[in-house]
């Protein structure tokens, strides 16, 4: 009993409490209000750290193989397996490599077990669907919805990792998806599921199973209140990709963006539309997010956007109006917001309009979250279009970044731009002067600006006319 009692506090020996950030992962010996690490409040939760015990025999032989040179290294072909969806397949750069570890991580509601669900009853694979958020009754009735009925499409509920790792090895499929991993746990962890203790150490049996038996394997996530993925950053270094599925729930089209791809680009994104089926996707996304006439409203202006090797038209609305509050208003939609305050200033700065007084608001058209800096001379012709009741012609679009100086500057894939802007029938295109002699283009007019001013004059005095 002695001997018992003895083993039974060496093991409580190795194990003590550490209190760990939830947003980080940052871990601290006591609990503290604000993490030093990520600023976060409120964020520190108790767990219990197992030790493991040190081995008692030092590493002596050598590791396998020698250094080579990186020209003497054989390639090795990736046999890509062809998703159902061709814009799926874009984004994760030319489809899902075979032992690669997925997370598709996105707001609640977006989307990501519908888009995961119709690839996997669509794909003529077999495919282990593990879930521990639905019943597998969830899963027949959002089949049933979906209107797909494949039988390779196995599903099975349940959390604890070491009963999924077994299933995988009993059923061994083609492809295994996760759904989610905030709802995975193990045994050996005292911490409950969701923390960054049990994130991270399912996220590491399940990449050990992807790699040692060459399944791919699809992880969906949760994202927190800032629109990162939950958990720490160590679940993203884990996994080979990260897949972003951005969108409005009150609108229909869903994005999907990569910010990690070690088997291709990060800067292609897919267009999806949720309709009351599921999602299907869009292939030619530059007419559908343009509305179309805007009934010769003012505040109204259409730019080209870049993503990857794919153009973009977006439609930016802007209303600028008298303040009923003391303090006027500045709102902005799909648009970074301190961006959207940088150009108000230029636009007062600048072209001397008095927007001290007066609420703004912008809007991106669609639901889309917009980041590229070339839609900011969209943003000022709404705005000013909006201020002086003006309304911009439809034919017209706008590539170009506002400076604080109010000078247009170059932007990436000039051509591409204009070509996609040309396509859809816009006659006008403003671009940055800087860029003039880039475009060869008979098909539309272009004007090359140089400032905020040169084009509000161009723009709403009528004195419009190509530059030589």
């Amino acid at each position: 009993m002695t001997v018992v009692m003895f083993f039974k506090a060496l093991t409580m020996a190795k194990s003590k409490t550490i209190f760990v950030c939830q947003n980080c992962g940052y871990v601290s010996p006591k609990w503290v209000g604000k993490c030093p690490s990520c600023n976060s409040w409120n964020s520190f939760t108790e767990e219990i750290e197992e030790k493991e015990a040190k081995a008692t025999k030092a590493y002596t032989e050598a590791i396998a193989g020698s250094p080579v040179p990186i020209s003497d290294i054989k390639q090795k072909e990736l046999h890509r397996i062809d998703m159902p969806y061709s814009e799926f397949n874009r984004v994760l750069g030319g489809g899902l490599v075979p032992g690669s570890l997925v997370l598709l991580g996105g707001e609640p509601g977006i989307g990501k077990s519908t888009l995961i669900l119709q690839s996997a009853l669509n794909i003529n694979k077999k495919v282990l669907y593990i879930s521990g958020e639905e019943s597998d009754t969830q899963i027949r009735l959002r089949a049933e919805r979906i209107g797909i009925n494949n039988p390779d499409c196995l599903i099975y509920t349940e959390i604890d990792i070491d009963k999924i790792i077994a299933t995988l090895k009993a059923t061994e499929p083609e492809i295994a998806v996760i759904d989610s991993i905030q709802t995975t746990a193990s045994a050996d962890l005292t911490s409950s599921p969701g923390t960054v203790s049990q994130i991270r150490h399912c996220a590491q049996k399940l990449q050990e199973y992807a790699k040692s038996s060459g399944t791919p394997i699809i992880i969906i996530g949760h994202i927190n209140k800032d629109g990162d993925i939950a958990g720490p950053m160590s679940l993203e270094h884990i996994v080979d990709v990260v897949v972003q599925f951005e969108g409005d729930n009150n609108h229909f089209y869903r994005l999907l963006r990569p910010k990690k791809n070690r088997f291709g680009s990060t800067y292609e994104i897919g267009v999806f539309e949720m309709m009351n089926y599921g999602l299907r996707e869009v292939t030619d996304p530059g007419k559908i997010l343009l509305s179309g006439d805007n009934g010769n409203l003012s505040g109204v202006a259409f730019g080209a956007v870049s993503e990857g090797s794919r153009s973009l038209m977006i439609e930016v609305q802007a209303l600028v109006g008298n303040s009923v509050y003391g303090t006027p208003q500045r709102s902005s939609t799909g648009f970074d917001n301190r961006r959207f305050m940088m150009l108000l200033a230029v636009i007062e700065k600048r072209l001397g309009l008095k927007l001290n007084a007066k609420d703004v608001f912008l809007n991106i058209a669609g639901g889309l979250k917009i980041n590229d800096t070339a839609v900011d001379i969209s943003v000022i012709a709404a705005v000013i279009s909006s201020y002086i009741d003006k309304p911009i012609p439809d034919n017209h679009c706008f590539i170009g970044e506002i400076g604080l100086s109010g000078q247009i500057k170059p932007v990436s894939f000039i051509e591409k731009r204009v070509a996609e802007a040309s396509r859809l029938g816009f006659s006008t295109i403003f671009i940055p002067a800087s860029q003039k002699s880039e475009i060869k283009t008979e098909k539309s007019k272009v004007i090359a600006v140089a400032d905020v001013r040169d084009f509000a004059t161009r723009l709403f005095k009528g004195q419009s006319q190509e530059s030589e």
